[in-house]
C-alpha cells in the first residue's frame, strides 16, 4: 500500500476510534451486527420535539468529513434550509446511506444539531422583539468548552440573519475572535474579530471609570469607546464624566455607555417611585396594564430596567450628548426583550448570552430510521416522520 493509502487508513482508524469511544455502546454493537449479517441502505428522519430555527451546518459538515474518511457517501434531503422555521416533530432532514456506516454516528450528529437549532430560535425571537437594536453575542463564558462556544456563535448568527430577513438589525457580532467568522457578510475582505471594549476588571484596576476610558483610548485610539458605568454605582455621573472627557468621540457618535447594573440595586438616582416616574414621562402606557412580577422587575425594578435605560437616555440628552449610544446587558432573554420593546426602551445595542437554551432537555434532537432497503418502515407512533416530497438534496 502507498504512503498516501497508509495515511488515509490511519486517519479513518483514528476517526473510527474516536467515534466508537464517544457514541452510545448500542450503536457500536448495531454496527458490528450489520457488518456481520449484511449491510442495508437506510434513511433516517432527524427532528426535534419543539419549534426551532434550522441550524444544521455543523452537523452536515461533520457528516461530510466522516463520509470522506470512510470512503462512502451519505445522501441528505434538507427539508428546512438554514435559518428557516421548523415545527415541532417536523423532520429537518432525511439522511440516507449504508447502515454499517451510519449506525454509530447518531449520538454525535444529534449533539451538533439540537442545541444549535434551539439557540438559533431564541436568538431569532430576541432580535424580532427589539428590531431596532443590534445584538452582540456575549455567551462564551457561559459555554461548556470551545465546541459549545463555536456552536452558540453559529446559532446566534443564524438566528440573527433570520430576523434580519424580517427587518430586524439582528446579531452584528460576538465577543471572541475564534468564532467571529460566523457573523461575516458575503464579500467581506477582512476577517471578523471579537467585539468589546472593557470589563469591570479594567475599571477596578484603574480605580476610576474615566481613567479606564483614558487608558483604553490611549491603547486603542482608532476603536470606538464603550464604557461600563456601574462599577462605582454612579452610572449617570460617571457616564457623563466620560462624555465630557471625550467630547469629540461623543459628538462623532463613536462613544457608548454600557449599562450592566447588578440586579441587587437600582441605577443611580432611581428607586421604585422614581422608576415609575421615569416611565410615566416617556411611556405611560407601559405601566398601565397587568404585569407579572418578572415583567414589573424588567420595567421598574433593580438592575438594567426599562426605567434605568430611559433615565440614562434622559441624562445624556439633557447634557448635550444625543449621539452617545446605550448598550444594555444583564439578563436579556426573549421575555426581557419583549418588555423592553413594550416600554420602547431606547437601546442601541444589546449584549446577551441568554439566547443559550434555558431548558437543556428541549435541545434533544432525535433520529429514527424510516426506510430499510427503500421500504418505508418506522416504529409505531412515528409514522409522521415518513418522507414527503419537496426536499432539497445535499450529498455528503
Amino acid at each position: 500500500m502507498s504512503a498516501v493509502g497508509d495515511g488515509a487508513s490511519a486517519r479513518r482508524a483514528a476517526m473510527d476510534a474516536t467515534i466508537a469511544g464517544r457514541t452510545d455502546a448500542y450503536f457500536n454493537r448495531t454496527r458490528a451486527i450489520v457488518q456481520r449479517f449484511g449491510d442495508c441502505r437506510v434513511t433516517y428522519a432527524v427532528f426535534l420535539r419543539r419549534p426551532v430555527v434550522s441550524a444544521p451546518r455543523l452537523m452536515l459538515d461533520w457528516l461530510e468529513s466522516v463520509a470522506r474518511a470512510r470512503g462512502t457517501q451519505f445522501d441528505i434531503e434538507l427539508m428546512h434550509a438554514e435559518g428557516t422555521w421548523v415545527g415541532a416533530g417536523d423532520p429537518i432532514l432525511y439522511l440516507s446511506g449504508s447502515l454499517a456506516e451510519l449506525a454509530d454516528l447518531e449520538t454525535l450528529y444529534l449533539q451538533k444539531l439540537g442545541p444549535a437549532c434551539v439557540a438559533a430560535h431564541n436568538a431569532y425571537q430576541m432580535c424580532l422583539e427589539l428590531p431596532k437594536a443590534a445584538f452582540l453575542a456575549m455567551d462564551a463564558r457561559h459555554c461548556a468548552g470551545f465546541e459549545m462556544q463555536d456552536m452558540m456563535a453559529y446559532a446566534a448568527a443564524v438566528g440573527g440573519r433570520a430576523a434580519r430577513a424580517e427587518g430586524a438589525r439582528g446579531f452584528i457580532g460576538n465577543a471572541t475572535d475564534a468564532t467571529a467568522h460566523w457573523f461575516a457578510e458575503p464579500g467581506e475582505a477582512a476577517p471578523r474579530r471579537g467585539r468589546g471594549t472593557m470589563p469591570h476588571a479594567l475599571i477596578g484596576y484603574a480605580n476610576s471609570t474615566v481613567r479606564a476610558a483614558e487608558m483604553f483610548h490611549d491603547a486603542f485610539p482608532e476603536e470606538d469607546l464603550t464604557v461600563l458605568t456601574d462599577y462605582f454605582g454612579r452610572e449617570v455621573t460617571d457616564g457623563l464624566a466620560v462624555c465630557r472627557r471625550f467630547p469629540e468621540l461623543a459628538t462623532a457618535g463613536r462613544m457608548a455607555v454600557r449599562l450592566d447594573t447588578h440586579g441587587g440595586r437600582f441605577l443611580e438616582s432611581l428607586d421604585p417611585a422614581e422608576s415609575y416616574a421615569v416611565l410615566e414621562r416617556h411611556v405611560p402606557g407601559a405601566i398601565r396594564r397587568y404585569r407579572s412580577e418578572t415583567e414589573l422587575r424588567h420595567l421598574v425594578g433593580t438592575g438594567v430596567s426599562a426605567a434605568a435605560i430611559w433615565r440614562m437616555r434622559e441624562a445624556l440628552d439633557e447634557a448635550g450628548f444625543p449621539k452617545v449610544r446605550i448598550v444594555a446587558s444583564s439578563g436579556f432573554n426573549v421575555g426581557k426583550c419583549r418588555v423592553m420593546a413594550e416600554a420602547r426602551a431606547p437601546i442601541d445595542v444589546v449584549g446577551t448570552g441568554s439566547f443559550l437554551p434555558d431548558i437543556w432537555s428541549e435541545t434533544y434532537a432525535t433520529a429514527d430510521i424510516v426506510a430499510y432497503g427503500g421500504e418505508p418502515r418506522v416504529k409505531v407512533g412515528r409514522e409522521f416522520l415518513l418522507r414527503r416530497n419537496g426536499a432539497r438534496r445535499r450529498g455528503a
